[in-house]
């Protein structure tokens, strides 16, 4: 399922990322429980309608060199398919503008995932980079982790090693999968903010 276009209701969030910028960092440790989003079919879906789940967002760039990385060395769809295989929903995000690397359309997107092998549950555009500003994302890939509560437990790179070379991916400490260790063993996340590395997310201007 790929989704076309996004529709925000309310973003719940703590008052205090309520009352900040929507580029703030939304802080973790917040409630993120309500936001609306159309597939390609027309079909909404809200994030609550996600509540029991944990949800992995990626925000990625088929024109980076760190998302190339990740998925020519197939680590991305390797985690992908870890979180799935625990029952977690993924939504990769593209927030590049019309216009701008990475931008593609709903096809476009749909082409992209087969030839990637990518195990998301659904890709997500965001042209006009609301989703990515309420997120506060700024690379690519950038990584959010939601639990069963819809709270925000972890966000930051995919993993340690800051290189665009793919070769160090092997040695590298992948941050999502040993969130989802620390959840799935029902304890706390250990490294729950880490920086973010990669791309800038081509927002528009």
């Amino acid at each position: 399922m790929t989704i076309s276009k996004i529709l925000f209701s309310t973003l719940a969030v703590s008052a205090l990322a309520l009352a900040a910028p929507a580029t703030a960092k939304i802080a973790t440790g917040s409630n993120v429980s309500d936001m609306t989003v159309t597939d390609s079919n027309g079909v909404q879906h809200n994030l609550s309608d996600f509540a029991g789940k944990k949800v992995v967002l990626e925000w990625t760039n088929e024109g980076c060199p760190y998302v190339k990385k990740h998925y020519t060395t197939n680590n991305m769809q390797k985690t992908q398919a870890m979180a799935e295989a625990e029952g977690a929903v993924w939504l990769s995000v593209i927030s590049s503008a019309p216009g701008k690397q990475g931008y593609k359309t709903g096809e476009q997107a749909n082409e992209w995932k087969e030839a990637q092998g990518a195990e998301v549950t659904a890709i997500v555009l965001d042209p006009a980079g609301d989703m990515g500003k309420s997120f506060a994302a700024k690379t690519t890939p950038h990584m959010y982790i939601i639990d069963e509560s819809q709270t925000l437990v972890y966000q930051g790179a995919i993993d340690d090693n800051r290189s665009a070379n793919p070769a160090t991916v092997a040695g590298a400490k992948n941050y999502v999968a040993a969130a989802m260790d620390d959840l799935k063993a029902g304890n706390a996340v250990a490294e729950s903010d880490t920086a973010p590395y990669g791309c800038s997310i081509k927002y528009q201007s």
